[in-house]
């Protein structure tokens, strides 16, 4: 007993201090990505030809990439050879409408809060039933990860509960293979009203790595009603709580 209270008290607060404080990320961390038109070569598809999920495309007005089905793997960083594109240190890429994934330029996705009606409901917490359709794991790692002592979501009444009876919404995560999309539309119907859902990972939100193979639904888009996107392969556990935060009106 004596070693572990003294090898607690070498270990001192844990507890990050997000979100009054700036998160401390890893240094390979990759956040919102970052678009210049004016380095766009007309002609050029180097970006778009080395995407591996084809999250990049060449509209009128320039290149267009939707973090929805990024994977944040830079390869289009690499292979654009004027530099038009980048990933900054920014976790902020939580959206609520599926459209302000698509990023053209420097935009930032933005989380509506909920209604004031729906948040007195809720009141101060917010019970989750995650749902892995699918998913390779890494997205319910870092899903698991909010509940330990650094990022320690119950500090801001979020927790996951073992039935969908006790939660007030659904946190989906993979891209809905065949076998398990009927487990998740019976899992989102046990959910009493109102309730919310979230789609988290590039696979939950568009299939990710996985999209449009036979056995896959590509994500849950037009299987339920999105209330908030959380991109990222997987997204970082600070990425979450933002968007979660910002949805509850707390940031």
């Amino acid at each position: 007993m004596f070693k572990t209270l003294l090898a607690r008290a070498r270990q001192g607060y844990r507890t990050a201090g997000f979100p009054a404080e700036e998160p401390g990320l890893p240094a390979l961390f990759r956040g919102r990505p970052e678009l210049d038109p004016t380095k766009c070569t007309d002609g050029c598809r180097q970006c778009v030809d080395a995407c591996p999920t084809g999250a990049l495309r060449v509209a009128e007005a320039g290149v267009e990439l939707d973090i929805g089905r990024c994977i944040f793997c830079e390869e289009c960083v690499a292979a654009c050879p004027e530099g038009a594109i980048a990933f900054t240190r920014d976790w902020r890429v939580a959206a609520s409408r599926r459209e302000d994934l698509i990023v053209t330029d420097d935009n930032r996705p933005r989380v509506d809060a909920l209604g004031r009606e729906l948040r007195r409901l809720l009141g101060r917490s917010l019970r989750l039933r995650q749902v892995s359709a699918g998913g390779c794991n890494g997205c319910e790692v870092e899903v698991n990860a909010l509940g330990n002592v650094v990022f320690d979501g119950s500090r801001f009444g979020i927790e996951f509960v073992a039935s969908p009876r006790h939660a007030d919404g659904i946190l989906v995560t993979g891209p809905v293979t065949a076998n398990m999309k009927q487990a998740l539309l019976i899992t989102y119907e046990a959910v009493a009203e109102p309730k919310l859902v979230i789609a988290a990972g590039a696979c939950a939100i568009s299939g990710g790595l996985y999209r449009s193979h036979p056995e896959v639904s590509d994500g849950i888009e037009g299987l339920l009603p999105v209330d908030l996107y959380i991109p990222g392969c997987p997204p970082h556990p600070i990425t979450m709580l933002d968007g979660l935060l910002r949805l509850l009106g707390r940031l």
